[in-house]
């Protein structure tokens, strides 16, 4: 039995610690704070046990009853996480559930995490140290009244020069900024005030010294004062999709890719699947049998990434493809292959159905067509029409989940929703209605484009072809230029 203090860092996912995100897939127990990100909590294994301490009704939930819950959780024997802003050591209160821990007789360990003291300035483009303006930094908190009346020599810090750092200090900004002026700083120094820090809604406000009391700042921030704090290094919110809201209507299993390449560019990626996968109907009886006789193939022909898993589940030696050619409907089916240690002989440069038919080679033989119980008949109509005999198995079966209660509020504040399938495009029909679609529309490839406009969906944009990165490009050429 052992509790883990473990540092989440200022918000930003990227910025856990490897030990951190290891610990939290591993952990039974996550005891977690209010402000903690939904995407760092994300990561967290779907059996493990969330416990909110930082919500209940009349007030925050004293620190008195969070040691109960540790020493509770770590005493009956679960990998308990205890998930803190930033580092669990500094202002986190992460000494005192240590100490109370030890007495309780309970094992712990400290997982140090990225402090939003030095994050967040790095993320609004301020060093809190740089050559000719600050050789130091102090970090102080301005929680409470009593913080900030008597724990803190405001004047010496002044006094003291370099950077100064303030932490949960909005509330009493005027009177910070009064002391610091009164022990002997510029009232024109510079000051950052950074509300949201590394997360997708940050915020960057710039104001002097003598304008922090009347600015409007709101919590939680982190406020920079000194010299630094006049450099603008930004870089955070100069990314193409800064601030811009985008619905990705993968499934769940596939949505991380396109969701990760989109954040990196500064969006915020609402995941709201409207497909699921799931065995066919047969249980998959069909597709066993046929790959028991697959070297019996001269072709085997994928159109979905999903139709190359659900084959290689079955397929317990690829020795068995010898002498097989394999065609992949485009570059994403192909990459799928090659992480299973198989190239492609054949992949159009038209990424659809039609594009692979007009690629095929002539000739005759036995081609294997594992695909969506539900999909188009094209491919083995003109395969057959062509000369070749075709088996066409069900590899796996596309339904609709139903959608969650806040995800048609998420949808609404949206800018733009990614369309990657025409299933994605009936599912979040029937899940929500053409009503609630955003203004900006982008379907991957012209096939989901066409059956989104049959759906009375107006298309914003179409990508070149049908990949992970053509579906990016599609996004930042529309709203990174609004």
């Amino acid at each position: 039995m052992t509790v883990y203090l473990v540092g989440a860092g200022p918000g930003d996912p990227g910025l856990l610690t490897v030990r951190a995100a290891e610990l939290l897939q591993a952990a039974e127990v996550v005891v977690h704070d209010r402000l903690a990100d939904p995407r760092v909590l994300a990561g967290a294994a779907p059996s493990a046990r969330l416990i909110d301490v930082g919500k209940r009704p009349g007030g925050p939930v004293r620190q008195e009853e969070i040691n109960a819950v540790l020493i509770e959780e770590g005493a009956s024997g679960a990998v308990v996480v205890r998930l803190k802003g930033g580092d669990p050591f500094v202002f986190g209160r992460g000494g005192e559930e240590a100490e109370a821990l030890a007495g309780a007789g309970v094992p712990f360990e400290v997982v140090p995490g990225i402090s939003s003291a030095v994050a967040v300035p790095a993320y609004a483009g301020v060093p809190v140290t740089h050559r000719g303006r600050s050789t130091s930094f102090t970090v102080v908190t301005g929680h409470s009244r009593h913080a900030v009346d008597s724990e803190t020599n405001w004047e010496a810090l002044a006094e003291a020069g370099g950077t100064i750092v303030v932490l949960m200090g909005v509330a009493h900004r005027q009177e910070i900024a009064r002391r610091l002026v009164a022990g002997g700083l510029d009232p024109s120094t510079p000051v950052v005030a950074v509300t949201w820090g590394t997360r997708p809604e940050q915020t960057t406000l710039r104001v002097r010294l003598d304008e922090l009391g009347q600015a409007p700042v709101e919590p939680p921030a982190t406020i920079v004062v000194g010299a630094v704090a006049g450099l603008d290094f930004s870089w955070y919110d100069k990314r193409p999709l800064f601030g811009r809201r985008v619905v990705v209507t993968r499934a769940r299993t596939q949505a991380s890719e396109l969701a990760r390449r989109l954040e990196g560019l500064g969006a915020t990626v609402l995941e709201v699947p409207t497909i699921a996968f799931g065995e066919p109907s047969d249980g998959g009886a069909a597709l066993d049998a046929a790959v028991a006789g697959i070297g019996g193939y001269d072709w085997v022909a994928f159109t979905s990434a999903n139709s190359v898993e659900a084959t290689m589940r079955r397929l317990r030696d690829a020795r068995a493809l010898a002498g097989v050619r394999v065609a992949a409907v485009g570059e994403a089916t192909a990459g799928v292959l090659r992480s299973c240690g198989i190239a492609a002989d054949l992949v159009p440069s038209r990424h659809d159905a039609e594009g692979l038919l007009e690629a095929w080679p002539a000739g005759t033989g036995r081609v294997l067509f594992p695909r969506s119980q539900t999909g188009r008949e094209l491919l083995a109509d003109g395969l057959r029409s062509a000369g070749w005999d075709v088996d066409v198995v069900d590899a796996y079966r596309t339904y609709h989940p139903e959608p969650k209660e806040d995800e048609a509020n998420l949808v609404a504040t949206a800018d733009a929703v990614c369309f990657s399938s025409s299933s994605t495009v009936s599912g979040f029909v029937e899940s929500f209605g053409v009503s609630a679609l955003p203004k900006v529309v982008i379907c991957i490839g012209p096939l989901t484009a066409r059956s989104a406009r049959a759906a009375g969906i107006e298309v914003t944009a179409v990508s070149r072809s049908a990949s992970v990165g053509s579906m990016v490009d599609a996004v930042v050429g529309v709203l990174g230029s609004a």
